[in-house]
């Protein structure tokens, strides 16, 4: 069984539009909006097209998720047709994943060590000072 079955995929020409509705098979409560894009666009072979989350819906006593999608050929169209709000909550976790991933690196580039900074601190010492202890 597919982890994504899909419910209903409609053509919309009125909008010019592909409309999604599918159902995510034992990820509920751990699915998010930018995920449900990825896996969607992999499923359905979207690659170049504008796929916009429109609505993520778990159901009580059931670990289903059912996402309804729009699918865009231009994305002008799509900022033109769905809420500003929408594409502005996207851009924000967009950045705050990058944001994360960016503090990831730097972690992992920190957690290797540079010489440069274990030798900065003994730098600023006197090689003949003796340690705050030694002294009295």
């Amino acid at each position: 069984m597919s982890l994504i079955e899909a419910v209903a995929d409609r053509e919309n020409p009125f909008l010019s539009r592909r409309e999604l509705v599918c159902d995510f098979a034992g990820l509920a409560g751990r699915l998010k909006k930018l995920e449900a894009v990825e896996m969607v666009t992999k499923q359905f072979k979207l690659d170049g097209k504008t796929v916009i989350p429109i609505r993520l819906r778990t159901h009580v006593g059931r670990p289903v998720v059912t996402g309804t999608f729009y699918v865009y050929d231009d994305e002008s169209l799509a900022r033109r047709h769905v809420d500003p709000t929408v594409f502005a909550r996207l851009e924000k976790v967009r950045a705050a994943e990058a944001e994360k991933a960016k503090e990831a690196e730097g972690a992992a580039g920190d957690a290797g060590g540079s010489p440069d900074a274990a030798e900065a601190p003994a730098a600023d010492k006197d090689p003949g000072e003796k340690p705050a202890e030694a002294r009295g």
